[in-house]
């Protein structure tokens, strides 16, 4: 039987690990935390198909998008278990001309490429977030999305896990990884708390410490780690019914009734070059009660690390320079999770390239610019900071 070893139990190393386990692999997953996973409880979790570029690449979110949902009905369908796909609308507005100028950019793009989207009057804000503050949106627009969604990451994770150890997965929380073992170039396994472990593949899921796995097998990934705040309100008597996006700060439902948010402009100032009068709790805070009165306290933060690839695209596949080791790492992990999951288990257990991954390989050329226009926007936020 085939063994794989998947380093990270957060959602990409979750779903490849089910992935592989359905296809009869014997699968292994070493994770340095503990069963609530890192950087995936602590992120935004929304689809973000609508912010990705180019149209290849927007094609990719959109696909593992609509797997998110067979995925979820195919788990329910067979153990009745609660979903972690949340549809609610998406609205957004810019506070300048030149903000909503944008916006109304990438509507009219996303309707060429076949994604529902709409422009509408501000005054339809009251029905789609009533506990929203009118007066904080002076727009003259909104731009709505439908059929949006928001994810449960951590219950995504889990779930899936879940998954994977009932087909027969071993799964290994406290489980850091200090060396791989190398048999020439060849990765033939990993090595965590002094215990050996064997495999036919490797597979590094993981997320912002990809890089330093990597490194065991004397390959660079270019990856970037950059900081995100992730802050949620206490439960709120009337719950927020969309996610809300403006330019100081973007909003979401989360469990509990409670609020999620984040802020681009605010994570700016997490950089080490930039400095601030005011903490970025605060901050975020101040700007979360602008456009929703009642968060008026924060029920807790953290800050999760991102692994960002230099030119914004996800790195997928094997490495040339150290065969035996499979890489999965993106930006978007929580919406590309099922489909590069899924790609990736086809890649390793049939050994037959997969034509969909070929722009990613984490051998290429990175060296030209941020394609992908979410990453360019968090980027540009970052250089006005520093």
């Amino acid at each position: 039987m085939t063994r794989a070893l998947v380093i990270g139990a957060g959602v990409i190393g979750a779903a490849t690990a089910h992935r592989l386990a359905e296809a009869g692999v014997s699968v292994t997953v070493l994770d340095a935390g503990g069963r609530t996973p890192g950087t995936s409880s602590a992120t935004f979790s929304i689809d973000v198909t609508h912010l990705k570029t180019p149209h290849s690449y927007f094609l990719l979110n959109r696909r593992s998008a609509a797997l998110h949902r067979e995925l979820e009905q195919e788990i329910h369908a067979d153990t009745g278990a609660v979903g972690w796909r949340h549809l609610v609308p998406l609205v957004q507005w810019g506070h300048t001309e030149e903000e909503q100028r944008v916006l109304r950019a990438r509507a009219e793009r996303l309707a060429g490429w076949g994604h529902p989207c709409r422009i509408a009057d501000p005054g339809e804000l009251r029905t789609l977030a009533p506990a929203v503050d009118p007066a904080s949106c002076g727009a003259t627009e909104l731009v709505v999305h439908d059929d949006a969604a928001w994810y449960d990451a951590p219950l995504l994770a889990r779930t899936l896990l879940d998954r994977a150890a009932a087909l027969g997965a071993d799964i290994r929380y406290d489980s850091p990884v200090t060396a791989l073992l190398l048999d020439g170039e060849r990765v033939r396994g990993a090595e965590a708390r002094g215990r050996r472990f064997e495999a036919d593949h490797v597979v590094n899921c993981a997320g912002p410490d990809a890089g330093r796995i990597a490194e065991l097998a004397g390959v660079r990934l270019p990856l970037r780690q950059i900081p995100g705040l992730v802050g949620e309100s206490v439960p709120l008597a009337e719950p927020l019914r969309a996610i809300v996006a403006t330019p100081g700060v973007d909003l979401r439902p989360a469990p509990g009734n409670r609020v999620c948010a984040i802020s681009w402009p605010v994570d700016a100032l997490l950089a080490p070059t930039a400095s601030t009068d005011v903490p970025p709790e605060a901050d975020l805070l101040s700007r979360c009660a602008a456009i929703l009165p009642a968060f008026r306290s924060l029920g807790g933060t953290r800050i999760g690390v991102r692994p960002v690839p230099e030119d914004g695209l996800p790195l997928v596949g094997p490495h040339l320079q150290a065969p035996g080791l499979y890489t999965i790492t993106t930006h978007s992990g929580v919406t590309l999770a099922p489909l590069l999951a899924a790609l990736a288990a086809e890649e390793l257990t049939t050994s037959v390239p997969e034509p969909t991954l070929a722009p990613y390989r984490p051998d290429r050329d990175t060296s030209h610019p941020i394609r992908d226009e979410s990453l360019a926007v968090m980027s540009g936020h970052r250089a006005e900071a520093g």
